[in-house]
């Protein structure tokens, strides 16, 4: 069973959506890297390894399915932030941006019966879960923190020690 071309469309932007996230995320590491905060840099670094991961989910399955690829331009992300707060406001804002996305895709496989693909997203709608879980508690933790250095280095080198696993 072919993608229709609404899917094929929704998927194409999607995979845009992903690159462009790590993209972001790739813009944040250099900020956080200006800041001389290696922690927060390596956690977006790690953000950037997993949206570019699921760019190629999108992409890989749109090969099975003998989809189209269109690969468009990649938007600029923004490279400034006021502090790490700041940032993280924006990551948790970004994540909720793409579930709505990848919910919509998953609300239009349904309309269509598309049972492969309502399977296929399932994935991501968990993975979402976890993305602004994880961005929340990050920056619910940078709201208690405030201006104050010493938990802010200690969350720093907390961030450090997190490393990329990747989909399966």
């Amino acid at each position: 069973m072919a993608l229709s071309e609404k899917i094929e469309k929704m998927f194409n932007e999607q995979i845009n959506k992903e690159f462009y996230s790590a993209y972001l995320y790739l813009a944040m590491a250099s900020y956080f890297e200006e800041q001389n905060l290696p922690g927060f840099a390596n956690w977006m670094r790690i953000q950037f390894q997993e949206e570019e991961a699921h760019a190629f989910k999108f992409f890989d399955y749109l090969v099975e399915r003998s989809g189209h690829i269109e690969l468009e331009k990649i938007e600029k992300p923004k490279i400034t932030w006021k502090n790490p707060l700041d940032a993280f406001n924006d990551v948790y804002a970004h994540e909720q941006f793409i579930s709505k996305s990848i919910n919509e895709i998953f609300k239009v496989a349904r309309e269509e019966n598309d049972y492969p693909t309502e399977t296929f997203i399932h994935w991501f709608i968990m993975e979402q879960v976890e993305e602004e879980k994880n961005a929340k508690e990050i920056l619910d933790r940078l709201s208690m923190i405030k201006d104050n250095i010493q938990p802010l280095f200690m969350l720093d080198s907390e961030l450090a020690k997190r490393v990329f696993t990747p989909p399966v």
